[in-house]
C-alpha cells in the first residue's frame, strides 16, 4: 500500500477530513451545519476544508464539455472586443457536423442568456435550423422574423418554421412573415412591407433586445442568400466588393455596408436597425467563412460570436499579427 503524503493527517483524522469535505462539496451541506454535526467550531470546518484543497485530498478541477475551448473562447473575446465568444474544438469544413455543432453552441447561448419579456430576432438558414433543432428551452419571449421566406435549400427551415419551434417551447409570441426574403422589383418589396401582418413584423425589429444571425459568405460562395440571386446579380455584389453578409446586409472586406439594387429588393431587417439591437449573435464558422466572418465582425454590429477553433485562430492572427497566438495576455 502506497504512503499518504506527509501533508496529509493521520488516518482517523483523515476519515473526518473527507467525511467533511465530502458533506460540503457533493451534498451541499453549509458550514454551519457541518459545524453542528461534528461538534467543531465553523472557524474549525473551513480550516480543514481549506487544508483538504491544500493537501490533495479534494481535488477541485473545471471541467468544460469536450467540444468547448475556454482557453481560445477568452482570447478570441478578448482580441475582436467581444461581449462573448464560444469556441468548438476540433470541427472545421471537412467535419459534416460542424454546422450541427456551431447550432448546439448557440442554442445552449441562447438558452443561458435570454429572459423572460425579451424581443428576439431571428432569421432562416442551415445554422439555424440545426440551432432550432437542438434547442431545449428558453425564457418566455417574442420572436420576430429577420428575414422573409426563402426556401433554396432542402436543409434549410422556412424562418416560420423556426418561430414555431421556438414559440412551442418558449410559450411567447411569434410575428411570423410570410412573403419572400427575395422579391422581383423595389416596388413589390415596398407594396410587401405595406401589407399589415408583413408591417407589424418588420416594425418590431425596432424593438429587439436579442438577434441571432449567420454570416453568408460571397466568395468562395456560402449564403443562402447567395444561392438565391441570378449568376449575374451575383457577379454585381462580387464586383462591388461584397464578400459577406448577415440577414441580406451586404459587407465589403473592411466591414463597410455595400448598397446595390437588390437591397431594396429584400424583406428583412436594415444595418441600423441591427446596429440598434442591444446584443447581437453572431453563430458561423468554416474555413470557408473566415474572410466573411472578419468582414462582418469589422461592421460593428455583432457583440458575441459563436465559432469552431480554426475561424477563432484566424481571427487572433489577423486581430494580433504581433503576438504569438495561444499566448495569454
Amino acid at each position: 500500500m502506497a504512503s499518504a503524503p506527509r501533508s496529509w493527517p493521520g488516518p482517523a483524522e483523515l476519515i473526518r477530513t473527507a467525511s467533511i469535505a465530502r458533506k460540503y462539496y457533493l451534498e451541499g451541506k453549509t458550514k454551519s451545519e457541518l459545524a453542528e454535526e461534528f461538534r467543531l467550531s465553523r472557524f474549525k470546518i473551513a480550516r480543514i476544508l481549506d487544508d483538504a484543497v491544500a493537501s490533495g485530498i479534494v481535488q477541485i478541477s473545471v471541467v468544460l464539455p469536450a467540444e468547448l475551448d475556454a482557453r481560445l473562447s477568452t482570447e478570441l473575446a478578448e482580441a475582436c472586443g467581444l461581449q462573448r465568444a464560444l469556441v468548438i474544438s476540433g470541427s472545421d469544413d471537412d467535419d459534416p457536423a460542424l454546422t450541427a455543432h456551431l447550432g448546439q453552441a448557440g442554442a445552449e447561448l441562447l438558452a443561458e442568456i435570454v429572459i423572460d419579456g425579451e424581443v428576439l430576432g431571428i432569421p432562416s438558414g442551415r445554422t439555424m435550423t440545426a440551432l432550432s433543432a437542438q434547442l431545449t428551452h428558453i425564457a418566455r419571449c417574442a420572436v420576430v422574423p429577420l428575414t422573409g421566406v426563402l426556401t433554396s435549400s432542402p436543409m434549410t427551415l422556412p424562418v416560420v418554421e423556426l418561430l414555431r419551434r421556438i414559440t412551442a417551447l418558449s410559450g411567447g409570441s411569434a410575428f411570423p412573415v410570410y412573403t419572400p426574403w427575395v422579391v422581383s422589383d423595389a416596388r413589390t418589396a415596398k407594396a410587401f412591407r405595406r401589407e399589415p401582418e408583413v408591417g407589424d413584423a418588420l416594425r418590431r425589429h425596432d424593438y429587439l433586445t436579442t438577434a441571432l444571425v449567420a454570416i453568408g459568405s460571397w466568395d468562395p460562395p456560402d449564403s443562402t442568400l447567395h444561392d438565391a440571386l441570378a449568376p449575374d446579380e451575383r457577379d454585381d455584389l462580387r464586383a462591388r466588393g461584397v464578400v459577406a453578409e448577415l440577414c441580406g446586409i451586404l459587407v465589403d472586406k473592411h466591414g463597410r455596408i455595400v448598397r446595390a439594387p437588390v437591397s431594396d429588393r429584400l424583406i428583412a431587417i436594415d444595418a441600423e436597425q441591427l446596429r440598434r439591437v442591444p446584443h447581437v449573435i453572431a453563430v458561423a464558422g468554416g474555413i470557408r467563412k473566415h474572410h466573411a466572418i472578419l468582414a462582418a465582425l469589422q461592421t460593428g454590429l455583432v457583440h458575441s460570436l459563436v465559432t469552431d477553433s480554426s475561424t477563432a485562430y484566424f481571427l487572433l492572427e489577423q486581430n494580433r499579427p504581433a503576438m504569438q497566438i495561444g499566448e495569454r495576455r
